[in-house]
């Protein structure tokens, strides 16, 4: 008997399994071949825009994925540098091979951690309650709880023009059994599509047709534990390399449209808003003349460079076309074709915030089986399906976190509130305190839940501590330092500024634009805490703003609603209001002023109901 079974060793079951065991639960992560331990059948990365600040989050809460993004990148990049901290992000180009790998070799090792190769069949679901699952062999995994971390492959249907094939990514299996044993517990399913691009010989194309895209030349890591050593040094880093769509491509996309499985009537599910299909771009965005594609490395033991987005579900004989109309890839040879995946999903609104499954006790679903697109959101998802298994074992609260404590908050509450009808994709514009969920402050967010819960040691926390003490320490020389008005001085004449009509101190000249820490003092301080102290002086009333804001979110989210709680009893809320309140069974008062539907008015009646003095009325 295990605490808790996960089902999948996507980057979803791998987070959870590893969490599970971090928290010394007895843990088994069953998955069909370890051997593909988070493989990356699309794009060979990790981070990007709110997606490298999950990461980030990860890495605060004990989780694998930003060690081993870090330490198997072809090329690390900072992104939005000449934008406000609330948006910066990492992104690294992975090395997909070695990435599997290294996640293999983790799990292997793991305390707490059994791993079995076989194929779930079915969930084992007894009144209501999960017991395990069973596997196409017959063999019957009992536990406690039971995470689902199927990705894409459950009923999965590979589309290239007008065939369909049943299949999973990269030709693996598809999962059957399950989607029907979740169907049978009560849980709706419904149809989603993503895709992926093309695969061509990298010694078959021309880079000197397009521009050259360098990594960032400073150190950089998503993990607290990575060390300078542990990664590539700038020079030895991969390039990306830029190109553009021609006239000719778009020609032949167009006259072949209809034989496009995402238009011929063959794709049935939703695909992604954010990253649509090749021609799915031409059709929606008509008026552009042309669009960027990236030739991105794939793997160091591989010759093949991935067209970042170029994908497409053309018969492969268009592919051909399509590819060889680009500049540089005239006579690239292509190593595998692009397609589209059909596959079915969970709807979210059956979760609660915990992503254990309303109609089934246990049960905890994540990752892209819970309509979300992206190695990152998954593997957010799984982190915190895992913690909570554990904490369901042990009869303790669920952990919860708010929209203003993370970007894995902000994913969560929105999928079991709102719900989605599309692949859901993290963006910036998605978390209303995005500058209190920044890059850099992620382990001041999360640390110390994390360590309370076993899933980081206290090495992480001592170090976290110096680095507060050392920006502490900057901020009261800042504090000391004080400029004469009218007279010149070191100080200015070293960051460039004319004398002060007025004295000044350290702290409010970092105020000022370009104005920086090792500047004002002259000398090389600790990085990371300077970057944290110019952050917290410049954006000081902003931050102080969002801080009341969020504040306010709180107290809703302090407020709870009972789990029997009738709202169809309430009449003087609006009708739309108790069905959708009915439907989606919130938690919190500040969730189920998330609902869409909900209006103010609702929210008001709902919380006079929640006074003890009007619940005593209603027994």
């Amino acid at each position: 008997m295990f605490d808790v079974l996960v089902i999948g060793a996507g980057h979803a079951g791998i987070e959870a399994a590893a969490a599970a065991a971090r928290m010394g639960a007895q843990t088994c992560l069953v998955t069909m071949s370890l051997d593909r331990a988070g493989s990356m059948p699309c794009n060979p990365s990790v981070g990007g825009p709110a997606k490298g600040i999950v990461v980030r989050e990860i890495d605060a809460m004990g989780g694998l994925m930003p060690r081993a993004a870090d330490e198997t990148a072809l090329q690390f990049k900072m992104l939005n540098t000449s934008k406000g901290p609330g948006v910066q992000c990492l992104r690294v180009q992975s090395d997909k091979l070695a990435y599997s790998r290294w996640m293999k070799e983790h799990l292997k090792s793991m305390e707490h951690l059994t791993v079995v190769e076989n194929r779930v069949e079915s969930l084992d679901i007894e009144d209501g309650v999960v017991r395990g699952a069973i596997c196409r062999d017959g063999t019957r995994l009992c536990a406690r709880t039971v995470v689902v971390t199927a990705g894409t492959y459950m009923q999965s249907v590979v589309l290239k023009g007008h065939t369909a094939v049943e299949s999973g990514p990269d030709g693996q299996p598809a999962s059957q059994g399950l989607s029907e044993s979740l169907q049978q517990a009560g849980l709706r399913t419904f149809r989603l599509k993503t895709g992926t691009p093309p695969r061509v010989k990298a010694d078959t194309v021309d880079l000197s047709r397009g521009q050259v895209q360098p990594g960032s030349a400073d150190f950089l890591h998503f993990s607290e534990d990575t060390r300078r050593e542990d990664v590539l040094a700038p020079e030895k880093q991969e390039t990306c390399t830029l190109i553009w769509t021609q006239p000719e491509t778009h020609r032949i996309i167009r006259e072949h449209l209809a034989d496009s499985a995402m238009y011929s009537g063959l794709v049935r599910g939703k695909g992604p808003r954010y990253c649509p299909s090749i021609e799915d771009k031409l059709v929606r965005f008509a008026d552009k003349e042309r669009h960027q594609l990236f030739l991105e490395p794939e793997s160091r033991d591989l010759d093949t460079l991935y067209i970042q987005g170029f994908s497409t579900s053309m018969p492969e004989d268009v592919q051909e076309e399509m590819v060889h109309s680009l500049p540089g890839l005239e006579h690239a040879v292509i190593e595998k074709y692009a397609y589209a995946i059909e596959y079915d999903a969970i709807d979210p609104l059956q979760l609660r915030p915990s992503l254990e499954t309303h109609q089934v006790k246990g049960l905890f679903t994540a990752g892209q089986v819970n309509g979300t697109s992206g190695y990152e959101e998954a593997a957010g998802q799984g982190l915190m399906a895992g913690i909570n298994a554990v904490l369901k074992v042990r009869n303790q609260e669920p952990l919860v976190l708010r929209r203003d404590e993370a970007y894995i908050g902000v994913m969560i509450d929105d999928l079991v509130t709102k719900g989605t009808g599309e692949p859901y994709r993290l963006l910036t514009s998605r978390a209303e305190y995005r500058l209190l969920l920044r890059h850099d402050n992620a382990q001041e967010r999360l640390s110390d839940k994390a360590f309370r819960l076993g899933l980081i040691d206290s090495a992480r926390m001592e170090k976290l501590a110096r680095r507060h003490e050392e920006t502490d320490t900057l901020r009261q020389e800042l504090k000391e330092l004080h400029i004469p008005p009218a007279c010149s001085h070191p100080v200015l004449e070293r960051i460039g500024l004319e004398p002060l009509r007025q004295g000044s101190d350290g702290l409010e000249l970092l105020k000022r634009p370009g104005v920086t820490v090792q500047g004002l003092l002259g000398r090389n301080v600790d990085p990371e805490a300077a970057a944290d102290l110019e952050i917290a002086v410049k954006y000081e009333g902003y931050i102080a703003k969002a801080r009341r804001d969020a504040d306010r979110l709180a107290a809703m989210d302090a407020r709870k609603i009972p789990e029997d709680m009738d709202f169809d009893a309430m009449s003087n809320l609006s009708l739309e209001a108790r069905q959708k309140l009915s439907a989606v069974r919130p938690e919190t008062l500040g969730q189920a002023s998330r609902i869409s539907g909900v209006n103010p008015a609702d929210i008001a009646v709902l919380a006079l109901w929640l006074e003890p003095e009007k619940r005593g009325d209603r027994t």
